[in-house]
Order: structure tokens, then sequence, then C-alpha cells
């Protein structure tokens, strides 16, 4: 056993029913099985990772132990900017409450910049989670492919952790393949360099060229699909994690449906979200305008169509939407989101992501069906206890909603 496989052991341990980690300095947090990862926690520490990542341990006073699933994520929220992103946790569940966000600094990004240049140990900030199916927890597999790219090794090295502090002696076999755009700005690059050195795992670090500082002697460019076949050569019998930006992601998807691996054997993270409900329902009137006056949608080409046969042509029919906070009653189709039914008759109505990620529009329903698409923004305690995410729900009766 390494040096590296001991210390996440020893932390495992530490860490078992029972045990809670508290920040120096406070006491310890009130045992509470239904607490949830909700509400204001403290930032107890900040390292530097690069010259432009940054690690925050976030401590939740009021709970002894933060249950989530490696891999997934929180909805950090800056009450001073009246915004919120998503970021993935980056440690590994090992029981405490507290847990790290690990976040690059991006140019004009109002909250990766105040976590850098203003957030100082002792401050607070709103998170809500944890969220995400992206996980090793929901697809089990004896090997595990992980490809990242930049920040997107967060999440997956919380799943590395917790995989191999969970092995107990069970045989690994994990390959790890990140790209940075040079030597610089490897995440986590020490602990890179001890996980090549534990037994049953591979790590391959790419660079697409050298820093200022360095030359960089491992495997350069970008990754292809020569290379992913060559460190991988049984990539279609693992269970595949692919973090990274969008374009990288498309790339990688695209390569591994070329060397034969299943589509739901692979599986992404991205945080990159839809447009505004505004900006959805700006494009939907242009839509509907521009079918009216041509008799065809924009780059479609006309058709003569017909009743469905035995039945004549009506409207789509509208459910009514009565909100109790506000004492709001809007119309809303079969096709058209809570969310956008609010907005179109001008309420104002908490939002992020727009699909069922982020969880800031989480409401409750009173009474009604709906039927919700979310991609794991929502508990399932959550979800039976009669929330829903009207970003991603449509009606399927009236509705009476809490908001």
């Amino acid at each position: 056993m390494t040096i590296y496989q001991e210390t996440l052991n020893a932390d495992f341990d530490a860490a078992a029913p029972g045990y809670a980690a508290t920040a120096p300095g406070t006491d310890a947090a009130t045992p509470d099985a239904d607490a949830e990862l909700t509400g204001m926690v403290e930032c107890v520490s900040i390292t530097e990772v690069t010259h432009n990542v940054r690690s925050f341990e976030l401590f939740a006073p009021w709970m002894t132990r933060i249950d989530f699933e490696p891999g997934q994520y929180v909805t950090v929220r800056i009450p001073e900017l009246e915004c919120e992103r998503c970021y993935s946790i980056a440690s590994a569940p090992f029981g405490t409450n507290t847990f790290t966000l690990t976040v690059k600094r991006v140019d004009g990004g109002a909250v990766s910049t105040y976590l850098h240049d203003v957030l100082r140990v002792g401050d607070r900030v709103h998170v809500d989670g944890p969220y995400g199916l992206f996980s090793t927890s929901f697809h089990p597999a004896a090997k595990h492919l992980f490809v990242s790219g930049g920040s997107g090794l967060s999440p997956i090295m919380s799943m590395v952790r917790s995989l191999l502090a969970r092995s107990a002696g069970a045989p690994t076999d994990i390959v790890l393949i990140h790209n940075a755009a040079t030597p610089a700005d490897i995440i986590f690059r020490p602990e890179l360099e001890q996980l090549a050195e534990v037994p049953g795992v591979s790590v391959v670090t790419m660079c697409s060229r050298d820093s200022a500082a360095e030359v960089w002697a491992g495997r350069r460019g970008r990754i292809t699909r020569e290379a992913l076949a060559e460190v991988v050569p049984e990539v279609a019998d693992r269970e595949t994690f692919v973090c990274g930006p969008g374009d990288y992601m498309a790339a990688v998807r695209v390569m591994l449906d070329e060397l034969g691996v299943l589509g739901s054997r692979v599986h992404e993270e991205s945080f990159v979200f839809a447009t505004s409900p505004a900006e959805r329902l700006a494009k939907r009137a242009q839509f509907a305008e521009s079918e009216a006056s041509t008799g065809t949608a924009p780059g479609r080409a006309a058709k003569a169509v017909g009743p469905p046969s035995g039945c004549g042509s009506s409207p789509l029919r509208r459910f009514g939407i009565d909100f109790t906070g506000s004492g709001k009653h809007v119309e809303c189709d079969p096709e058209t989101t809570v969310l956008d039914a609010a907005v179109e008759a001008g309420m104002v109505f908490p939002s992020s992501c727009e699909e069922g990620m982020c969880g800031t529009c989480k409401s409750v329903l009173v009474s009604g069906e709906v039927e919700m698409n979310h991609a794991g923004g929502i508990r399932p305690k959550e979800i039976a206890a009669g929330k829903f995410l009207p970003c991603c729900s449509t009606p399927l009766s009236d509705l009476v909603v809490e908001r």
C-alpha cells in the first residue's frame, strides 16, 4: 500500500459513522439525521492550487456529516451578488461536516471572481445541494475510465479518492486521463503524481504546450482517438466519466463512439446552462410570428398538414396555475414549462440553469400533477415531500404552486 492510499484510508476510517469533524474554535454540531446541505456555510481554509485555481474548504455547522455521492455538486449563491453558480465537490464523502470546492477563476465570471478576490476565511456563502447524477455511486463498475479537461478534474478526483478509500483491498482498475493547457495549469498535480504510483491506477497527463517555467516532458497535445486507443486499449469494457469544457466533452464523446464504447456507459457533467426563460420566450414568439406569416417555421419546407384522422384540429389544452404566495394565476399548455409560463405572465421567478440542474427554482406543488424531467437538481426525498422544479416541469392538470 502506498503512502497516498494509507492517507486516504486513515481519512475514511476517522470519518466512520458517529464521527463529526468541527472547525477550530467551534462547538460540535447537533446530530440531525435529516439535515440537508442547504444554508450559509463558513469558509475555513483557502488553498492555492494553480495560478488561477483555488480550493475552498467550507463548514456546515448544523450538520454532523454531509451525505453526498462522489461527483455531485452544490449550487453556490452569493447574497451580495444575487446570483448563483454550480460547483462540483472536489473532496470525497468522508462523513465530516466540511467539504471542498475547487474553483477556477473565470474572466468575467461573477461568482468565481468573488470567491477568488473577495471571499476570506471566516466569510460565509449560501449553498444548496448536493445534486447531480454524475457519480460512480450511480454507475458502479469493476473498471473505470476518467477523462477530464481543466477544472473538470474536480468531480473526478472526488470519485477517484472515494473509490480508493473504499476499496478495502478489492482490486482497483482505474485509468485517469487529464488534459491541461500547460504544466502550470495542472490541477492537483502533486496528487496526480502520487496516484500514478498506486497499483491498479494509471494516470496520463497531457499538456498542449510548455509553460513559461517548464518544458513539458510528458505526453503532449490534445486528446485524440489514437491516444485514447493507445492508453486504454480495452476502453469499451470500462464505465467512463468525462468532465471539462463543452467542446472538449463533445470531442471525447465522438472518439469514444468511434472506439465502440456504448453511449450508456459514458457519463458527462456540464454546467453550461440553457438560455434564460425570457430569451426562450422571445425566440418562441419570433418562431410563431414567422410561422403565421409564411405558413411554415423558419428553415422548414412548407407542406400541407390536415387534421388527424377521426378528429378535428384544435389548439393545445391550457391548464390553470395558481401561485399562492403572489396570488397570480397563469395559463399554461402541456408543452410549456411552469417557469416559462410564469415569466411570460410577468412574474419574477428565481432561476439559473433552466434545465433541472441547479435547484434554484425549487417550489412546492400544493396540488395537481406535472411531468418533470430534471437533471439531478432535486433530491428524491424532496420530490416525495411535494417539491418540484418549474424549469423542467410541464403541467398535466391544473396546478396550485406555493411560490
